[in-house]
């Protein structure tokens, strides 16, 4: 008997935090997270969890537009394979995102729907995503992310007594204080540990060069959108030429094409994708493949909660790319913390062997943070 997607839920919640978490754009006030679940015509569930960090609004609409389109459109599929279902929702709202001029919430979705088709089919098979997926290994390398631009030493030792020993820190505040931030974070962490430089797209191709020169002497691990990840091949290739520094970029890359022309342009020595934002673990694998063929590591970009943290290292270990690292915050998120605590031992997060995810969040014990996204205004 075919078993089928027969019920498809989400919840939204926002936790407040004492310091918002600013980078070169904006600042976020709270930190939300916006989970889905499918359940199949079995009683088999999966999670899922959507982007929604930026704007600070952007997590009731997400919900709102699952309630509304993506609820009939999942309703009744055969839920045996992520890929499928993929393929039926890119196709079926192509056109409904062109017409509200919103492509990015309709990928973000349905990211999120492929991350939960991943949990559902696993769990089913009795495996954790990460070997259903094609894995051979549990373990993946994170790094700690977000710091800056206050308290940069502070962060940092915290981190390093919880067994982080890769960091990366957040540019685009100025020149002046961008250098002193790398000189407070390498004179914490030594000359030979990973340092790695996030710009969040915040400087022209002229600055970027610059930028690049003044911090060479800090030997950062990479740089991460020192351009607008919509900026002219052109321009990344002008940029990746002319400094030794090496460049990342992928989390505001969406579509197979513009990820596929990025790499095969040789700008990239590491490639971003996010499972939240674009392609979900089925997107980011084809990437990763891609990438892994060219000499381009796949460091899964993520920086929400715990259901998508989890998503992600599962797509690293499921890649085999050994050069790969797993992004996670620093900063203090009670929606990440509480769904996905895990151990760094000798550098590494083990996986596990736990059915899909390997989690199931406690909705009663978030109730405090949920949002009725039901109600307008």
């Amino acid at each position: 008997m075919t078993v089928t997607i027969d019920r498809i839920e989400c919840w939204v919640h926002r936790a407040p935090i004492d310091v918002p978490v600013a980078n070169a754009f904006g600042a976020m006030s709270n930190r939300p997270a916006l989970w889905l679940r499918l359940t199949d015509s079995d009683g088999g569930s999966g999670w899922g969890e959507v982007f929604c960090n930026f704007p600070q609004v952007g997590a009731e609409h997400r919900a709102r537009l699952i309630d509304s389109l993506f609820v009939p459109l999942l309703k009744g599929l055969e839920a045996s394979d992520p890929a499928p279902v993929r393929a039926h929702l890119e196709r079926r709202t192509h056109r409904m995102a062109i017409q509200c001029g919103e492509p990015g919430p309709f990928a973000q979705i349905i990211g999120a729907v492929d991350q939960a088709m991943w949990d559902l089919c696993a769990r089913r098979a009795g495996q954790p995503v990460w070997r259903y997926a094609g894995g051979g290994r549990a373990c993946v390398r994170p790094y700690a992310s977000g710091i800056g631009p206050d308290g940069v030493a502070e962060t940092v030792r915290a981190r390093w007594q919880q067994g982080y020993r890769a960091f990366k820190l957040k540019l685009g505040f100025g020149l002046e204080r961008d250098l002193a931030n790398l000189a407070e974070m390498r004179s914490v962490i030594g000359p030979d540990t990973p340092l790695m430089c996030d710009a969040n797209q915040a400087w022209d191709l002229s600055e970027a060069r610059a930028m690049l020169e003044a911090i060479e002497v800090f030997k950062p691990f990479w740089v991460e959108e020192p351009l607008a990840a919509d900026r002219p091949l052109s321009e990344w290739r002008e940029l990746a030429a002319s400094s030794p520094l090496a460049l990342a970029a992928g989390e505001n890359i969406r579509g197979e094409g513009d990820f596929l022309a990025m790499l095969d342009a040789g700008c990239l020595r590491f490639v971003q994708p996010d499972v939240g934002k674009w392609g979900g673990l089925s997107g980011g694998l084809q990437i990763a493949r891609r990438a892994r063929a060219l000499g381009v590591a796949y460091c899964p970009h993520w920086l929400a909660g715990g259901l998508g943290l989890a998503a992600s290292m599962h797509a690293l270990a499921a890649s085999g790319d050994t050069q790969g690292w797993a992004e996670v915050d620093a900063n203090p998120n009670p929606l990440r913390e509480s769904i996905f605590p895990f151990q760094i031992q000798d550098g590494l997060v083990t996986l596990g062997d736990a059915p899909g995810f390997g989690l199931e969040p406690d909705l009663e014990a978030c109730r405090a943070w949920r949002i009725d996204h039901h109600r307008v205004g």
